[in-house]
C-alpha cells in the first residue's frame, strides 16, 4: 500500500505538525520494509495522533527509537511509516526522595543515567549501546544487561508507563493511574513485545543508589563443568554480586567474571570469599570493559549471526558442550557471553549462510526438553527468510494472539515481527 500525499499526509501534519513529517530515505529501510514516510512527533499526544491517522488509513507502522535493534526479531510484513520517538527525549520527573523517575521514550539511556547520577542514583540496567539506545527501545526489546542478576529485569524495574495504542488511545498504567486498559499491566505486557502492541511514550522506573565502589574479579576454569559449578556456588552463597558472567568459546578455557559493588571494604571482603569457591581456577586481571564485551559479538565485517539463549542455570555447561558438538559437526565457530542466571548471547560464525540453518534447529531441539530457547537476533537476510527468529512459541501463542487482537485489531504495528508472526 502506498501513502497518498493528498490525503494521509495532510492528516499527519495536522496531528503532529509539519516539522514532524518527512519523506523516508534509504537509511530508514527495515528488514522486510521500505517505509515511505518518517513521522517524528514531539509529544505523547502527537504519537497518539499519528497512530490514529495511520489506523484510519490502514497504514502499517514501525516504531523506532535509537535504531540499535531494528534487525532483531522477524522481518516486518511491510511498513509504510516509521514512527520515531527521538523528539520525546526528556526526563520528566526525578523524585529522588522516592527513588523513582519518569522519562520519555526517546531519551537515550546514557543521558538518563547522567541526570540520575547528579543525585547519586541510577536505573540499575546496563543494556547494549547505551549512548544510542533509548528508553522505549530497551523496553520494547527487554534488554536489561548483566545487572539483572542483582536487580532483576526491566519488568521488575518499570512501575508505570504511558502507551499510545494503535487506535490513537493514550493509556496509562501503574504509578499515577489515569486510565487502565481491560485490566492489563501495560508496563510488563509491552516490555519485550517489540512494538507490536503499542508505542511506549513515557515510563516510570524504580531507581537504586549509585555504588560507592565497584570491583570485578575474573577466573579462568579448566572445563565447562567446573565453571558451571562455580557459578552455582556463587548463586547459592550469601555473596551478593551485581554481575556474574560466563564467557566461553571453542578451544578456550571458560572465564567467569564476578562484580561486587558497595563500600570498598565490603567489596574486597566479598572478593576474598570468592577465592575459596574457585578451586582449580586461575585468577585473571579483568579487562577494563569486561561488562561491555557483549557488544563485540556484533561483527559487521563477517556473515556471523547473534542469538539470545535461555537455559536453566545448572545447564550452562551442558549447553556449552552441545555447542561444541553441533558447531564442530557443521564447521562453525562459536562464542558465548552469558549470565549465570541462564540467559545470554551466542555468536555463530561460518563460511556460508547455509551452514547455520541445521545447527539452529539442532540447538533448539537440544534446549527444548529443559525449557530453554534460542532466538535469532541478528543475521544475514537470507537466513531470516528461512528460519523463524523466535522458534516454537508453544502453548502461549493463542493467548498472545488474543492480546494482539485486543490491542491492535487491524495489525498495523510492526506486523509479523514478533513470535508466531504477530
Amino acid at each position: 500500500m502506498s501513502v497518498q500525499p493528498e490525503d494521509a499526509w495532510a492528516e499527519f501534519r495536522h496531528a503532529i505538525g509539519s516539522a514532524g513529517v518527512a519523506n523516508a530515505t534509504p537509511a530508514d529501510s527495515l528488514p522486510g520494509a521500505d517505509p515511505q514516510v518518517l513521522l517524528e512527533p514531539e509529544s505523547a499526544e502527537g504519537v497518539a495522533g499519528a497512530l490514529r491517522c495511520a489506523s484510519k488509513s490502514s497504514l502499517r507502522v514501525a516504531p523506532r527509537g535509537g535504531g540499535t535493534k531494528l534487525g532483531w526479531g522477524n522481518p516486518t510484513h511491510g511498513a509504510e511509516l516509521i514512527l520515531s520517538t527521538l523528539r520525546l527525549d526528556q526526563v520528566l520527573e526525578h523524585a529522588s526522595a522516592d527513588m523513582t523517575a519518569t522519562v520519555q521514550a526517546g531519551c537515550r539511556i546514557a543521558r538518563l543515567q547522567e541526570v540520575l547520577a547528579q543525585h547519586g542514583q541510577r536505573l540499575a540496567i546496563d543494556p547494549l549501546w547505551p549512548a544510542r539506545a533509548t528508553v522505549g527501545g530497551i523496553l520494547a526489546t527487554n534488554d536489561s544487561g548483566p545487572l539483572r542478576v542483582r536487580f532483576g529485569s526491566l519488568r521488575d524495574l518499570v512501575i508505570g508507563a504511558t502507551v499510545a495504542l494503535a487506535d490513537g488511545t493514550l493509556a496509562r498504567s501503574g504509578g499515577k493511574v489515569v486510565k487502565n486498559v481491560a485490566g492489563y499491566d501495560l508496563p510488563k505486557l509491552l516490555t519485550g513485545s517489540f512494538g507490536t502492541l503499542g508505542v511506549i511514550v513515557e515510563a516510570t522506573f524504580r531507581l537504586h543508589p549509585l555504588p560507592k565502589h565497584s570491583q570485578t574479579v575474573s577466573f579462568a576454569f579448566p572445563s565447562f563443568d567446573e565453571a558451571n559449578r562455580f557459578t552455582l556456588a556463587v548463586l547459592d552463597s550469601t555473596l551478593v554480586s551485581t554481575g556474574l558472567q560466563v564467557r566461553a568459546q571453542r578451544n578456550a578455557r571458560p572465564i567467569v567474571d564476578t562484580r561486587f559493588e558497595g563500600v570498598p571494604t565490603a567489596a574486597e571482603a566479598a572478593v576474598g570469599r570468592l577465592a575459596s569457591l574457585s578451586a582449580n581456577a586461575e585468577q585473571l586481571d579483568p579487562s577494563a570493559d569486561v561488562w561491555n564485551l557483549r557488544e563485540g559479538l556484533w561483527d559487521e565485517r563477517s556473515e556471523s549471526i547473534v542469538c539470545k539463549f535461555s537455559v536453566l542455570p545448572s545447564a550452562l555447561a551442558a549447553f556449552s558442550k552441545s555447542l561444541d558438538r553441533t558447531t564442530a559437526a557443521h564447521h562453525l565457530e562459536w562464542e558465548m557471553i552469558g549470565q549465570a542466571i541462564g540467559v545470554g548471547l551466542l555468536k555463530l560464525k561460518g563460511a556460508h549462510p547455509d551452514a547455520y540453518i541445521t545447527p539452529i534447529h539442532e540447538l533448539r531441539q537440544n534446549l527444548a526438553p529443559g525449557g530453554g530457547s534460542l532466538v535469532v537476533l541478528d543475521c544475514p537476510p537470507e537466513i531470516k527468510a528461512r528460519v523463524d527468529a523466535w522458534g516454537d512459541a508453544g502453548d502461549a501463542l493463542p493467548l498472545m494472539r488474543r492480546v494482539k487482537q485486543q490491542l491492535d485489531p487491524a495489525g498495523i504495528l510492526n506486523p509479523g515481527r514478533f513470535v508466531g508472526g504477530i
